[in-house]
């Protein structure tokens, strides 16, 4: 299978090479795609070295499926032109997410929605993606009314420019900033821009891409997110209320049982979920699972996942794989 990364060269593309290694997907030839600056650069992939191609002669070479991670600009311009020539585009930005024609996608969950028609398909939001992998399961069981989440997110989401921004401050040096303040020993309370309602775009993710994915525009969604000094992984206080009460026992169970979860849940002996140790692994880990005793049918959660990996190209890969196990490329 021709496989096309565009954005190869970026953080999430660089990650994708990655699974796609450890995952064995079947490349049968790599075509990683960059922006002009990066025309020409050799990228090494299972001990074979690809060079960097630009966009139109990535679509000319005909790849069976493209895996973009270049940004929504990028994704808007050109994925119509690479379906338009017949390849199947998942796209990690958040270009295209929200239209109704197409399908917003976690592979646990709702997998079975695509067909071979689908030629564009998005991948959602790296906090949106944790979050419901965890919640879907007891959504079918118990049915989710409303969701109150506070997310504490890595810098790895923001990219190579807060990654260097850290790294200086750590340092003592003065750099280039992605943020409008120092985020060494601080926290953020503002993931992207803001929109006119006083949420930023980070936030009404979580709200819009929830409710798309769980197939239900009646959960209700609110949502603070976070930037702090960390890079392994994003994390998650998630409160959720359902219509019907539940047995903390049988939420375990459930979650336990359920795909792409590990539940680390013992606080006899200090096990919860912590971004050092999902750093590199393609599970979303749960812990700190507990009644909310102010008000009835509630839960708390802590969930916390790598964002480079199952918030991105992980789940983009699974999307892949999917649709190879079902014919559908």
């Amino acid at each position: 299978m021709k496989v096309a990364v565009v954005g190869a060269t970026g953080l999430v593309g660089e990650v994708m090479l990655k699974v796609l290694a450890e995952r064995d997907f079947p490349v049968s030839e790599l075509i990683p795609v960059a922006s002009e600056r990066s025309i020409g650069k050799l990228i090494s992939f299972k001990g074979t070295d690809y060079k960097v191609v630009g966009m139109q002669q990535a679509i000319d070479m005909k790849p069976d499926v493209a895996l973009f991670s270049a940004g929504g600009n990028t994704s808007m311009e050109w994925a119509p032109k690479f379906a338009e020539a017949g390849i199947t585009v998942i796209d990690n930005s958040s270009a295209w997410r929200m239209d109704h024609s197409k399908k917003l996608v976690v592979p646990e969950i709702n997998a079975n929605a695509l067909t071979s028609e689908d030629k564009i398909i998005a991948n959602p939001n790296c906090s949106t993606i944790q979050m419901v992998v965890a919640l879907a399961p007891l959504h079918k069981k118990y049915k989710i009314k409303r969701i109150v989440v506070s997310t504490y997110q890595s810098i790895t989401g923001t990219g190579v420019k807060a990654v260097k921004q850290l790294e200086n401050e750590m340092a003592g040096i003065k750099g280039e900033m992605a943020y409008p303040y120092p985020i060494h020993q601080n926290a953020i309370p503002h993931c992207d821009v803001f929109e006119d309602n006083g949420y930023t775009k980070e936030e009404m993710k979580l709200v819009r891409e929830t409710q798309k994915i769980l197939d239900d525009r009646t959960i209700a969604v609110t949502a603070t997110a976070v930037r702090i000094p960390t890079a392994g992984g994003h994390s998650e206080a998630v409160n959720v209320e359902f219509q019907n009460d539940f047995d903390l026992t049988e939420v375990r169970h459930i979650l336990s049982q359920s795909p792409g979860i590990v539940v680390q849940d013992n606080i006899d002996v200090n096990t919860y979920p912590m971004p050092i140790y999902a750093n590199g692994k393609d599970d979303v880990f749960v812990g700190r699972i507990r009644r909310d005793g102010s008000q009835p049918n509630t839960l708390n959660l802590w969930i916390v996942s790598d964002n480079l990996r199952k918030g991105a190209a992980t789940n983009t890969i699974q999307i892949a794989e999917y649709l190879v196990a079902n014919k559908l490329i």
